[in-house]
């Protein structure tokens, strides 16, 4: 695995954050973000992965450093500003509002666009039906299995068509075929709207499985150690799981995770 970067979306620089408690827990990132490339976040519990993401949404402030947005450019030149309207989140709980059907989840994010009730609720169902959700419109979280939520949760972050979706181990509470499943669903999804994706893990399978691209990370203070390509052609199925190749890009990602856990 080798690779470069050129023309990013988004560029950070020397970002750091420091939290009022004194704990420094992101350092000194340099990251360039490509549009329509697939990057994970790769690394162990408490290594800022969250927190790197959080920053990249305008979800947190940064302690130090710059978040520019260079394939956002103004006519003057001058870098575009975070695309608030462009940006799709997916946290680590799908987050439902559990007096809302599924249908009424998704189309929260379109009526804060201001669209209108009838065509917000038409591309809503076009959404659910998208992730596998047809004929569970009406259904509330409560009668949804955890997969199922984090589907609605998904087409909730894709409605509106962002260029960016972020994603914060949304799969990692999930069973192994659910989760094997859910990967298959968002490479399609990915594939066919070609959004820049950037998604945190903590499983060299799953990161090698998806990726382009793997940023792996070191704790204490979070820090970038190594960028990884992932040289497999797309689309990947079962068969990619199975075979040889999947199999050396994994022990490759896993020795330089354990490289960095240890540095």
């Amino acid at each position: 695995m080798s690779g470069s970067i050129a023309g990013p979306l988004v560029s950070l620089r020397k970002v750091s954050k420091q939290f009022s408690n004194g704990t420094l827990a992101v350092r000194d990132v340099d990251l360039d973000l490509v549009a329509g490339e697939f990057v994970s976040l790769l690394g162990p519990s408490g290594c800022g992965k969250s927190t790197l993401l959080r920053m990249i949404a305008g979800l947190g402030e940064v302690s130090a450093g710059t978040i520019d947005w260079p394939g956002l450019r103004k006519a003057d030149g001058a870098n575009g500003v975070r695309p608030a309207n462009e940006l799709g989140f997916v946290f680590q709980e799908p987050t439902l509002m559990p007096w809302a059907t599924a249908l009424d989840n998704v189309t929260i994010p379109l009526k804060l666009k201001g669209i209108a009730r009838g065509i917000a609720a038409e591309q809503a169902a076009a959404m659910l039906a998208n992730v596998g959700l047809k004929g569970f419109e009406g259904s509330y979280p409560r009668e949804l299995s955890g997969g199922m939520r984090m589907r609605v949760s998904i087409a909730r972050a894709l409605v509106t068509s962002p260029r960016i979706l972020l994603m914060d181990e949304p799969f990692a509470a999930l069973d192994e075929i659910t989760r094997h499943k859910l990967n298959d669903d968002l490479l399609r999804l990915w594939r066919e709207q070609r959004f820049t994706t950037i998604f945190v893990t903590h499983s060299v399978f799953e990161s090698v499985y998806l990726s382009q691209r793997i940023v792996v990370m070191a704790a204490r203070p979070g820090r970038v150690m190594a960028d990884l390509a992932v040289d497999a052609a797309y689309p990947r199925d079962e068969n990619f799981r199975t075979s040889p190749e999947y199999g050396r890009l994994c022990r490759e990602a896993s020795g330089t995770l354990k490289k960095a856990i240890g540095a």
